[in-house]
């Protein structure tokens, strides 16, 4: 049996921060950044999808956490295929002329060859300093709605397994041709033979980019991520899209699976994405509790709770 963490892919979110969850006197970045990693030991950093992160600031990630705290990492829009506001991108790689000028938002084709690269240089080496410091867990390539299965996605993938090394990767799809009943087991079998963990996904079902609630190990490395089961799942408002608290039974219902997963893996992160107010919080405490009831299971402890 493996090992599970369970954790929040944010604790930054303005609602967060407004729902009382962090104590008055916690009020800087350092001092929020240390006390969630006190209470758990697996955090998601969403921000990086948004621009690439700074090397110095991913080794302010690495020294204010506890030993054995790991930090999954979402991959920057642009390399992942996604719309990419052109002020996100460094500043001597902003188009000045050219195809991509004026545009509101670029893609990786909208841009010199040579400047994707360095985008892709960039962005693995402001990671190094949380590998290097053994606090990195997978780089999240979260693939659009209009990246369907197919020879030149697979050989996408591939190029950003070899684009990260030595990081790893992990691969979630929003989708559906790749887990259809059709397609599921020509994917898994792809991941698992280039040992890339495949994103198990709870969310709301019956949308163009709805990815049923499949568990399968194809690394010794797994992740899930909650999304929530949001009614507004269409909603231009994150918090509207993303603002679900799951019930103890839909979690319980989630225990055995997670269990089930964690005896294919070494190691496997639950992640909670339901960020609204203190949602995310409430619910990976309540599943990590759940998990832990269990037997044979093995939950890594928050820190506060190892000293």
């Amino acid at each position: 049996m493996g090992e599970i963490l369970v954790g929040t892919a944010s604790w930054t979110d303005r609602t967060l921060l407004a729902s009382g969850w962090y104590p008055p006197e916690v009020s800087t970045p350092e001092e929020r950044l240390r006390y969630y990693a006190a209470r758990f030991p697996l955090v998601e950093v969403d921000s990086t999808y948004y621009a690439p992160p700074a090397e110095a600031t991913a080794r302010l990630w690495a020294e204010r956490t506890p030993p054995g705290f790991v930090f999954d990492v979402k991959a920057f829009s642009l390399l992942t295929g996604h719309p990419t506001r052109p002020a996100a991108l460094p500043r001597r790689l902003r188009p000045d002329g050219g195809d991509g000028a004026g545009k509101k938002t670029l893609y990786a084709r909208d841009l010199d060859a040579s400047v994707v690269d360095q985008v892709w240089e960039g962005f693995v080496a402001a990671l190094m300093p949380l590998w290097e410091a053994g606090k990195l867990g997978a780089v999240l390539f979260q693939f659009p709605r209009w990246f369907p299965i197919g020879g030149r996605a697979k050989r996408y993938i591939l190029e950003c397994k070899g684009r990260c090394d030595p990081l790893r990767i992990s691969v979630e799809f929003r989708n559906h041709t790749w887990m259809t009943e059709e397609n599921q087991a020509e994917t898994l079998d792809f991941l698992r033979s280039y040992a890339i963990p495949y994103v198990c996904v709870d969310m709301p079902q019956g949308h163009p980019c709805s990815l049923p609630p499949v568990v399968a190990a194809t690394s010794d490395l797994e992740v899930v991520r909650f999304h929530g089961r949001s009614a507004k799942w269409t909603s231009h408002d994150i918090h509207e899209k993303f603002g679900y608290l799951y019930s103890a039974g839909e979690l319980a219902e989630w225990a055995p699976r997670l269990c089930e997963l964690a005896g294919q893996a070494t190691t496997t992160h639950v992640l909670l994405n339901n960020c609204y107010r203190d949602y995310a919080q409430t619910n990976a405490r309540q599943l990590a509790g759940l998990l832990r009831g269990r037997p044979a299971v093995t939950v890594r402890p928050p820190p506060a709770e190892r000293e």
